[in-house]
């Protein structure tokens, strides 16, 4: 029993988080229009951990997901804009994503540069060539593609589950399938748990991370399209801001070791799902907006400090 709440502790704390609510703001949180929000709210950073969680696994990290979102948001409108085709936008988005992702992960890999450096430069360099060009603003969806390309994320199955949920679970099958049934998936694991001796094996452990962050960079550019056409546009200063800050957390709360080698893509599903139901508590009862990221980074050092606690016990 008690391995088994080690290896579900973030299903655990999501239904004792969802029994508090129940208690606190029963009418108000236990609905159907609250809890389709609850999860149409977390779908886009729920994509982005995606790609977190493999990140991690193999014993990286990336900062600079938020700001790689606005960028590509605003390229694929932009391209939307002047073609009016929606495929154009979404390969250029997309080719974007991968290219991006990819060069991270040669720098990591072929220059030997620390992960957090890495993703703390190309954070930045995504923000501020982004408000370049678009002079600190944004851009608007426009054309006659436009009612099309907005069709993407507010269509709604049955008249209540938006298809940006239904996107961010069919993206959480392929990446489990991925992680746990592919040979990519079991290299993730051995280079996150043991670097050298994966080296050793004959595995290639430059190509395992190249790969690793350009599928995060690919999930990243579905997530920003998914953005832009939910609401009609981008902007260059504000749009993914904090993302990556929710996506270390969902992966975190989800039990992924931040050492590497360890964790679970479902874990990450119910670690936003647990950090979508905080951020309705905390709207609920009125908590101010200034404090919800106190307590966020106060959930990421519980997590992590959870975990190093539980390594120990089973060291």
């Amino acid at each position: 029993m008690k391995k088994w709440f080690k290896e579900n502790s973030a299903f655990v704390a999501l239904i004792m988080l969802v029994i508090i609510a129940i208690i606190l703001k029963g009418e108000m949180f236990f609905n159907q229009r609250n809890l389709i929000n609850i999860f149409l709210n977390n779908s886009i950073i729920g994509i982005i951990a995606l790609g977190m969680t493999l990140i991690i696994i193999t014993g990286g990290i990336d900062l600079a997901v938020g700001s790689q979102l606005a960028a590509s948001g605003l390229l694929a409108i932009t391209v939307l804009n002047a073609t009016g085709s929606i495929i154009a936008s979404f390969i250029v988005a997309t080719i974007f994503g991968i290219a991006s992702g990819g060069f991270t992960g040669i720098l990591i890999s072929k220059c030997n540069i620390p992960p957090f450096i890495v993703t703390l430069g190309t954070m930045s360099i995504y923000r501020s060539v982004s408000q370049h060009f678009f002079s600190g603003g944004g851009v608007k969806v426009m054309g006659d593609s436009k009612d099309a390309f907005i069709a993407i994320s507010n269509t709604k199955i049955g008249g209540q589950i938006s298809m940006i949920i239904v996107y961010w679970i069919v993206l959480g099958i392929l990446i489990i399938i991925l992680a746990n049934k592919t040979t990519l998936g079991r290299h993730m694991y051995a280079v996150g748990s043991n670097e050298k001796a994966t080296r050793l094996a004959g595995i290639n452990v430059d190509l395992v991370k190249i790969k690793t962050y350009a599928i995060s960079g690919l999930l990243v550019s579905f997530a920003s399209i998914i953005e832009a056409a939910r609401l009609g546009s981008m902007n260059s200063a504000s749009s993914g801001s904090s993302y990556e800050m929710d996506a270390i957390a969902a992966v975190v709360i989800g039990g992924t070791s931040m050492a590497g080698g360890k964790g679970k893509i479902i874990g990450t599903i119910f670690g936003t799902l647990t950090l979508g139901v905080i951020n309705n508590i905390m709207n609920l009862l009125g908590v101010p907006t200034f404090l919800v990221s106190a307590i966020k980074g106060a959930i990421i050092i519980g997590a992590v400090l959870l975990q190093t606690t539980l390594n120990r016990e089973n060291k």
